[in-house]
């Protein structure tokens, strides 16, 4: 099952690609604004807190290097494609081949499933106060790994290569950052193109400022904190952030890995085209 997708094609899901891109930077403002009172929460934050959050940037930090307990299995990603698509046995060489459409269907009902996954969640650690926050900590970050994982291979890219971790940290971190961030996360990902993942010697740049990503968390759970004192509030609080949460982490996952997708066939497509036009004529 092959890509059929026209030159014209992709060049319209680049455009629907390039203006989420752009409507990203007008949340900018309102980030900010909606940021000012944790500042003021993180100091009345209860040290068990911050010390969870300390355990889960070293996870964070751990995942990128060795995958950690935070890879997932490929059989059930590979389930959701033959069910799809009828084939009998399905890669991921095989997935990268297959339509724009599909994989967006596949990436698609993965964040779904995982936003009411994450909505249960923070119900039910919304219930006991400060305590089960501390659960929901580890918790809420490996839905976004899973989650953005999941989609990395709907689009056909193995999670268990490290560079492969290393965009899917910088998921997270667009997410969490502002509009600068998010402008300079997006040019360090252009270098994410069909020759490769960046070179082994910027790993270390490419790194540079990732625990930004918790900053997210904390914000999150600092709404949490502020509601957990009437535990109805708090229960639905906490399943509203978890599923804002994983749903802009399900979109960003799905808009940056499709763009990669689309860019590569595009390139392939004026490899051929050139190829075409330097072949000379038969006499």
């Amino acid at each position: 099952m092959n890509s059929h997708e026209s030159k014209s094609e992709l060049l319209g899901e680049l455009e629907i690609i390039h203006k989420w891109e752009k409507d990203q930077n007008g949340l900018w403002f309102w980030e900010k604004l909606g940021r000012l009172p944790f500042k003021l929460l993180d100091r009345i934050t209860p040290q068990i807190v911050h010390n969870k959050l300390g355990v889960a940037l070293d996870e964070l930090g751990s995942y990128i290097h060795s995958g950690g307990r935070y890879l997932i299995s490929e059989k059930e990603m590979f389930k959701r494609f033959t069910k799809k698509t009828g084939e009998e046995e399905v890669d991921l060489s095989l997935i990268s081949e297959m339509p724009i459409s599909v994989m967006d269907e596949i990436s698609e009902n993965i964040a779904t499933s995982r936003k009411r996954i994450a909505m249960t969640q923070g119900a039910t650690t919304g219930i006991g106060g400060i305590f089960t926050l501390t659960i929901d900590i580890p918790l809420i970050l490996g839905i976004s790994l899973k989650t953005l994982q999941e989609i990395a291979m709907s689009y056909g890219y193995d999670p268990n290569d490290k560079q492969e971790r290393i965009f899917i940290v910088k998921c997270l971190q667009f997410v969490s950052s502002d509009i600068v961030g998010k402008q300079s996360i997006l040019k360090e990902l252009s270098a994410y193109t069909s020759t490769g993942a960046v070179k082994k010697e910027e790993t270390l740049s490419q790194l540079q400022g990732w625990r930004e990503v918790m900053m997210s968390y904390r914000d999150n759970f600092g709404w949490k904190k502020l509601f957990q004192m009437i535990p109805i509030a708090g229960m639905i609080f906490g399943s509203l952030i978890n599923k804002s949460m994983i749903n802009d982490i399900g979109e960003t996952g799905r808009m940056l890995y499709k763009k990669r997708r689309v860019i590569e066939r595009l390139e392939k497509l004026e490899t051929v085209d050139s190829g075409e036009e330097m072949e000379p004529e038969k006499s």
